[in-house]
């Protein structure tokens, strides 16, 4: 459905971001470039999981603090605990997940994980509740070997996104044989001299394509958004492989969640997506951030793979149609929570932008052909797709939740208007 009237996207926290830009896509003018080098780089620890018996279980649900196991009776009638870990001193950390030795296995079972927060002082900081990590994802079965891949490549659920913490209990529930060399990855995102919002790079800094000018000329562009460039969340780029791969015009916009979940403020985006970065490439294996674009609660657009904002790098989003694709991920999760208006403005200037970079139409079809059986779609066979879909449309998966999933016809809607349709 059609809308006549649309509100102005991307005031408040974006607001300073924005540069002017004509109605057929000009590049912003260059903003002020600050420094923003890290003061420590991020890292990545792990802790092998092991056997607990169901004793062990009972004993460690009795002995919560904080009656934290808000699962209660239904915990119990999942089988016995058969993986777990009890931590409550480790090194600094913010996001964690868990991941397994073959990127190919499946985690037939359930995830828990609970925090010590690093402000607490060691064993005498109360554990936070019992969170459960998705391991629905592609993440999790490996099945990402179009052009994803990188030799150490590993399975593992979705990372969670905890805040700084210093402890970390594991437990894992089997309903079949766990993949083998369970571990948990706990991230530190690492620190950087503080960089004001407003002063946050906001042009692309990675290459351009030859032809942009054409490009830019092409009718029914959008104007182009503010972007925080990979320099200005901090990306380190010695981290990722080396080079860039690219793809045919973007003709679908798949919408994501990072399922990370909610509990960070705006200031923390950077460091949030350093995490997710380093758990892609150290972790899962991949050659860089799996999304194009990342945006954050505030409607703010971040740079995700590297390759340059206007040309058709190929991600790591959505198994079987990553081709002619673009992946854009909403920061947090929306299985239940509403996603700010900020965000999902974010997330319509970058759709709508993107995809009149090839004058397509934000609230039209496209049809891809699926290059992997993993996806709904069966290898070899086309499948007709909205312009902006969400990531369930070609794979098994929540993603990119609910709530956020029931906006996508009015993001289409609105997109439609920026492009001037």
């Amino acid at each position: 459905m059609r809308i006549s009237l649309i509100p102005l996207l991307g005031l408040g926290c974006t607001a300073a971001l924005l540069m002017p830009a004509s109605a057929a896509g000009a590049a912003p003018a260059r903003p002020h470039q600050p420094t923003a080098q890290r003061t420590s780089a991020p890292r990545t620890t792990t802790l092998a999981l092991t056997p607990l018996s169901a004793a062990a279980a009972d004993a460690d649900r009795a002995g919560e603090p904080d009656g934290g196991d808000d699962q209660g009776g239904a915990d119990r009638t999942r089988g016995a605990l058969t993986r777990g870990l009890d931590a409550p001193s480790t090194a600094g950390f913010a996001l964690l997940g868990v991941s397994w030795d073959d990127p190919t296995a499946t985690l037939r079972g359930t995830v828990e994980v609970r925090t010590r927060p690093a402000s607490g002082g060691g064993r005498q900081a109360a554990w936070s509740a019992w969170r459960p990590l998705s391991a629905d994802t592609e993440d999790s079965t490996g099945q990402g070997l179009e052009a994803r891949r990188g030799p150490h490549a590993r399975g593992a659920t979705a990372p969670l996104w905890v805040g700084p913490s210093d402890g970390v209990q594991v437990r894992v529930h089997g309903a079949a044989e766990l993949p083998q060399g369970l571990r948990v990855d706990l991230v530190d995102p690492g620190t950087r001299t503080a960089v004001p919002r407003a002063e946050l790079p906001a042009e692309a800094a990675s290459p351009q394509p030859a032809d942009s000018h054409r490009l830019h000329a092409a009718a029914h562009t959008a104007p182009r958004p503010g972007i925080v460039t990979r320099s200005g969340w901090g990306a380190d780029e010695s981290l990722r492989e080396s080079g860039y791969v690219y793809t045919g015009t973007v003709k679908v916009v798949f919408v994501h969640h990072t399922d990370t979940g909610n509990d960070y403020g705006c200031a923390d985006s950077p460091s949030v997506i350093r995490s997710i970065y380093q758990y892609h490439v150290v972790t899962n294996g991949w050659r860089d951030i799996g999304y194009n674009f990342l945006v954050d609660r505030c409607g703010t657009i971040y740079e995700g793979r590297a390759g340059g904002v206007a040309r058709s790098v190929l991600g790591a989003h959505t198994l079987g149609f990553n081709t002619d694709s673009s992946g854009v991920a909403a920061l947090g999760t929306y299985t239940s929570d509403s996603p700010p208006q900020a965000q999902v403005d974010g997330i319509t200037k970058i759709a709508a932008w993107k995809l009149g970079l090839g004058s397509r139409d934000a609230a039209g079809t496209a049809t891809l052909t699926s290059a992997s059986d993993g996806s709904r779609y069966p290898q070899g066979t086309s499948h007709t797709f909205y312009a902006i879909s969400g990531h369930r449309d070609a794979f098994a998966t929540d993603c990119p939740g609910d709530t956020l999933y029931a906006r996508l016809g009015d993001i289409r809607s609105r997109a439609a208007h920026l492009q001037g349709r």
